[in-house]
């Protein structure tokens, strides 16, 4: 349980009351509504979508998909022993193996370099799931203890006039709590973007592998 998790209870109370008072509508012209056209969402909805983001899982993929290196390596190093043999068949296993090494294991475009993209773009993923998380916990800390909160729970007891006073109260929490959660998703959008190249599906890098001729010709990749 981190810092969120142990401010979530009052934190989504406070923002429950924010989104009510903002249901009618925030001051006009005020900072909040860029947010708002932006997230498409109240603070409150959002938060709760942010709880369930955790970055142990992405953790955890990450080192799952380095374990299946290991195999990538074994395999490597299979069809690295030498062959006894010669001759034209010989000649076309070694081009064979010798491409097919390429494609396992040679440079990012590799299938073991897609497999260490992969669990990198994972703990870079965990690292800004951590890393926002501690931002909205400590915005969700700054609001409970702001002068706006105590407005806003008296704006929202029952029978209690909401006027501008709480209208704009609740609309400062807002605009704190979207703002980090907007900086949070510009963050997410710049990671995929850098690693999106990374990423893409892997390819036969070399098509051009031919087995020897016996009455018919075999390509060796397609």
């Amino acid at each position: 349980m981190d810092a969120l998790d142990r401010l979530a209870e009052p934190g989504l109370d406070l923002l429950d009351r924010v989104d009510a008072l903002l249901a009618a509508g925030a001051p006009e012209g005020h900072r909040l509504w860029p947010l708002l056209r932006r997230m498409q969402v109240l603070p409150g909805a959002a938060v709760r979508e942010f709880l369930d983001l955790h970055p142990a899982p992405l953790a955890g993929a990450g080192h799952a998909v380095r374990r299946l290196v290991g195999g990538y390596d074994d395999t490597c190093a299979l069809l690295a022993d030498p062959v006894a043999w010669s001759g034209p068949a010989a000649t076309a296993y070694d081009e064979a193996r010798t491409a097919l090494l390429r494609h396992l294991d040679e440079g990012a475009e590799s299938l073991v370099g897609r497999l260490e993209s992969t669990a990198g773009y994972a703990d870079a993923l965990a690292d800004w799931v951590e890393g926002s998380r501690v931002a909205l916990a400590r915005a969700l800390a700054e609001a409970l203890r702001s002068a706006e909160a105590v407005t806003v729970h008296a704006a929202t007891r029952p029978g209690a006039d909401v006027g501008r006073s709480g209208a704009l109260a609740a609309a400062e929490i807002a605009t704190r709590v979207l703002g980090v959660l907007g900086v949070a998703y510009d963050g997410a959008e710049t990671l995929l973007r850098q690693w999106a190249p990374s990423l893409a599906e892997t390819t036969w890098r070399d098509r051009a592998t031919t087995a020897p001729h016996y009455g018919g010709t075999t390509r060796i990749g397609h």
